[in-house]
């Protein structure tokens, strides 16, 4: 319990650092050194700590140079399925969203994605593999699964374009996705999301799986998108036209003490102290 009191007791500081000094991704922060003086608790904490803080996605640290505010998450609204890059909404703008198509074939369904297209267990489906890259870097694992009596017919070109599978479906077969089932799921990745999304052994992944179905009622895409969880922030909101929670105004979460007190924050007397020069 001691030693778990330290390590949270760094774990904080730290973050009360970020939010004090304004430090944004890229940011440099002090060293274990210097976080083992500021914080009074001993190196073994500190580096208990910044795994920690590593593992939740707050930090990177690069051997040898130091360790750094991690960047900015991406925001994702699963509850909106059809086209995944209006639904990605980094805080600094439109995300850099290539696509790769990694399978295009046709096959039966598992006993599991029949029931939930509501078709028979030897009905052909379309299974439709992908890809995306955000920055460059591998980010979020797509799996889509059509029928073939709804879809007989798929443009491999203009899916390997990058196109919207959504758009297509709603612009040749009239298929537009008016309703949405899905269901959560944080794991420990499989073999195949690993190497797909380049993750290491301590990472996890978000898993989205879900059923889209038309206005009238008619299921035509079963779904799985798979993303590293560090790098994301999910935000779902009603049908209503109000909205108070926005996800860029969620990284602080803090109740103030009562008769205009401030919340206490750790200070190294210098504004701005290991922030990185710009």
């Amino acid at each position: 319990m001691e030693r778990k009191l330290r390590y949270q007791i760094v774990y904080d500081w730290i973050l009360d650092f970020i939010a004090t000094n304004g430090l944004t991704g890229g940011d440099k922060l002090p060293s274990s050194t210097e976080l083992a003086r500021l914080t009074g608790v001993s190196l073994i904490s500190v580096r208990h700590a910044l795994d920690k803080l590593e593992h939740a996605g707050k930090i990177h640290r690069h051997q040898g140079i130091g360790t750094f505010v991690a960047r900015d998450r991406i925001v994702s609204e699963p509850s909106r399925a059809g086209r995944l890059l209006e639904t990605l909404s980094p805080s600094g703008g439109r995300p850099d969203l290539a696509t790769e198509v990694l399978k295009i074939n046709i096959g039966l369904p598992s006993p599991e994605i029949a029931k939930a297209l509501s078709i028979e267990l030897g009905q052909p489906v379309w299974e439709i593999i992908r890809r995306r890259r955000l920055r460059t870097a591998p980010a979020i694992l797509e799996q889509a699964v059509l029928p073939l009596s709804l879809v007989p017919a798929i443009d491999h070109k203009e899916l390997e374009a990058g196109d919207s599978l959504y758009g297509l479906l709603a612009d040749r077969y009239g298929l537009r996705d008016e309703h949405v089932e899905q269901s959560l799921e944080v794991d420990r990745p499989t073999a195949t999301e690993r190497e797909a999304l380049d993750l290491g052994p301590r990472d996890q992944v978000v898993r989205i799986r879900g059923v889209s179905f038309t206005g009238d009622g008619k299921a035509f895409d079963c779904y799985q998108q798979t993303y590293k969880a560090s790098d994301f922030v999910f935000y779902m909101s009603g049908s209503g036209s109000r909205h108070l929670l926005q996800p860029t105004d969620m990284k602080q979460w803090v109740v103030l003490p009562l008769h205009g007190g401030k919340r206490s924050t750790p200070s190294t007397g210098k504004k701005g102290a290991g922030r990185s020069g710009r």
